[in-house]
């Protein structure tokens, strides 16, 4: 990863010093802890990989959505990829569900926010067996945000945010920027 003109370089050897020096700190503070208590994801199914910066890439989709958040929706198509960045959406009322919301119109408000998602670049949805939204694709969200915040779209504070965590983690995905059109003022 490049900051500035420094080319930051992370090895597996300071990465494992850290996570040494991490669980010592945690097996001090919490002394006589029965591991078996603590989510192994090397020993159980049900992970998968997340952006670190998440949390942040969510907030910056419900600033874009004016009014109508997405991030529940991100969330849960996020939770139902497996490292493939593809959904097969023939579930939509349970999708809808798992995105929070319910009642009559859940679906419908789910649908909504998948179409605001795709109007924000976040997805790609297609048409199949289970109707106008039956897969979708979740596209790399820190280029979409890049992009947005290049048209003038997310706000200077947010976007510095996520510069100071990407560099942070070690992330580089703010180095390409596909196109936005700019807003009309």
């Amino acid at each position: 990863m490049v900051a500035g003109n420094k080319l930051i370089v992370r090895s597996k050897k300071r990465v494992s010093k850290i996570a040494r020096q991490k669980l010592t700190l945690r097996d001090e503070l919490w002394a006589g802890l029965d591991i078996s208590q603590l989510w192994d994801r090397e020993k159980s199914d049900g992970w998968l990989s997340v952006p670190r910066a998440m949390p942040l890439l969510l907030q910056i989709m419900d600033s874009l959505s004016k009014g109508k958040p997405v991030s529940s929706t991100y969330l849960e198509l996020w939770c139902r990829t497996y490292d493939d960045a593809f959904i097969i959406a023939n579930k939509e009322r349970e999708m809808a569900f798992f995105s929070g919301f319910t009642g009559e119109r859940a679906v419908r408000t789910w649908s909504s926010r998948m179409r605001i998602l795709k109007s924000l670049g976040f997805i790609d949805i297609k048409e199949g067996p289970s109707g106008p939204i039956s897969y979708v694709l979740l596209l790399n969200p820190y280029h979409v945000v890049r992009a947005h915040y290049e048209a003038g779209h997310v706000n200077e504070a947010f976007f510095n945010s996520l510069r100071q965590r990407v560099i942070e983690i070690g992330a580089d995905d703010l180095d390409t920027i596909p196109t936005i059109k700019k807003k009309e003022k």
